[in-house]
């Protein structure tokens, strides 16, 4: 069984290089899964959050780096190394266009889609109404790990579930949190336009 899920998850990577692959999406995908581009919009949004967003943005950056610590920290940490699935870039597969260089060794899950698909559940929770442009990023990203050549569909989409259900995680522990503060009175968790009501 499992090695049937490998031969269908590799025939559509192929599949992918084979009917997708383009001169114009070679030069655009690279450029956008290649992580020294993200540098100042990672920075633009941290400042963002950090200061314009006043205290939901700053509650939501804090949220955001949780999500991403733990999604790297179980992904790198003992996923990859337990699961030890060779990245398809570290094999000889025809028909496979490698257009980055190969990475590490371990390939499933994908840290890309963990760490873009928890932040996009963090930040469309706060701010509702990016929440489709959220999630397609965080799908293009996804996918470009796999149109790259170094990850299978079955990576992405695994890490995409680890990154997904991390950010409901982190997020309902927040709301535990918020409700139990300001049962005790304590607004520093509240940050809407009106004073929170009481009634519990």
């Amino acid at each position: 069984m499992i090695e049937k899920i490998k031969y269908v998850d590799q025939s559509i990577l192929l599949w992918v290089h084979n009917n997708l692959s383009n001169p114009i999406l070679d030069k655009v995908i690279p450029f956008l899964t290649e992580e020294d581009n993200w540098i100042f919009p990672i920075l633009f949004l941290i400042l963002f959050l950090s200061t314009i967003g006043k205290k939901k943005g700053r509650i939501s950056l804090i949220l955001i780096l949780i999500t991403l610590g733990l999604a790297d920290f179980f992904c790198a940490q003992y996923i990859k190394p337990f699961i030890e699935r060779v990245r398809p870039s570290h094999l000889n597969l025809d028909g496979l266009h490698l257009l980055v260089h190969k990475g590490g060794k371990w390939s499933m899950p994908s840290n890309h889609a963990a760490n873009m698909y928890g932040l996009a559940v963090i930040l469309s929770y706060f701010y509702n109404r990016y929440k489709r442009t959220l999630f397609s990023l965080a799908f293009i990203i996804a996918f470009s790990r796999v149109y790259v050549g170094v990850h299978y569909p079955g990576d992405v989409i695994v890490g995409g579930l680890i990154g997904y259900t991390l950010g409901w995680i982190v997020l309902t522990g927040w709301a535990k949190l918020k409700i139990r503060e300001l049962k005790k009175g304590r607004t520093w968790v509240w940050y809407g336009t009106t004073s929170p009501i009481f009634k519990f």
